[in-house]
């Protein structure tokens, strides 16, 4: 990628991806792609990027505005953020070993660089701190999810614990604050169903076919307008948690824009 400090102002991260996915409506163009995808990124930002050559392909090519839309294709970037927000907190490394770093993920601070985060996004921000470039998130916490995220230090590792998780050997546990309008008649559920990305790009939707989402969630207490909620994810899909909460009737508290377009009942 030619001149890629340019785009951080002199940033040693490595440059950031997208992956094209096959789409049943694809746009004509990777730069309406773009364009859809970042909708809080300026067109004239994208379009000067692309101008200086600064956004290339994983054929080898550098991106043009009128390149064609052709799934299977990585997009490779690096974000310009002229003045990031300084972290309320810091990730806490609390063990470390030869093969894997498990970190304590504050309220707020996004894994990997997104928005206005960039080099203080948890990932970028262990792969300064520790040195270790290689330095990956083995599952996804969001942004507004505080807890332990288990990092792969060696790719061999990597795959060995991205195995442990797509097998379910590995057990992951939530706290949740939902909001309650209701008293609930029971305190367990078991949600199983089919998640697939739906419109816009940042919600899921849930569908007929096999599942390949499914959460284990007990409601612990209920104070007021308010429950807790403990929960159990034996998959790992986008939003899992938000969407199965939002599915059962019980949307966690400050989660933002509901990650549900649709869903079935």
């Amino acid at each position: 990628m030619n001149n890629e400090n340019d785009l951080t102002g002199g940033s040693h991260t490595r440059p950031s991806r997208l992956y094209l996915p096959k789409l049943q409506c694809p746009p004509a163009t990777i730069f309406e792609h773009l364009l859809g995808y970042f909708p809080h990124v300026h067109p004239s930002t994208w379009r000067a990027r692309v101008s200086r050559g600064l956004v290339t392909l994983s054929d080898g090519t550098t991106l043009r505005e009128d390149s064609p839309y052709r799934h299977g294709l990585t997009v490779f970037y690096r974000r310009e953020v002229p003045s990031e927000p300084a972290p309320v907190e810091e990730a806490l490394v609390i063990y470390r070993d030869e093969e894997i770093l498990v970190a304590d993920k504050p309220h707020g601070m996004p894994v990997t660089p997104a928005g206005q985060h960039v080099e203080r996004s948890l990932l970028v921000g262990l792969q300064g701190s520790t040195g270790l470039a290689t330095l990956a998130a083995m599952h996804r916490l969001d942004r507004d999810t505080g807890g332990l995220l288990l990092l792969a230090i060696k790719p061999a590792a990597r795959v060995r614990y991205h195995r442990l998780f797509a097998d379910a050997l590995i057990e992951r546990e939530y706290l949740a604050v939902a909001h309650i309008n209701d008293a609930p008649n029971r305190n367990h559920w078991r949600v199983e169903n089919r998640m697939e990305s739906g419109e816009p790009w940042y919600r899921q939707r849930i569908v007929d076919g096999p599942a390949n989402a499914i959460t284990e969630i007990e409601l612990l207490d209920v104070r007021g307008s308010a429950g807790l909620f403990r929960l159990v994810p034996k998959s790992g899909r986008k939003h899992q948690l938000r969407v199965h909460m939002v599915s059962i009737g019980f949307p966690i508290v400050a989660q933002g824009v509901t990650p549900l377009s649709s869903r079935r009942r």
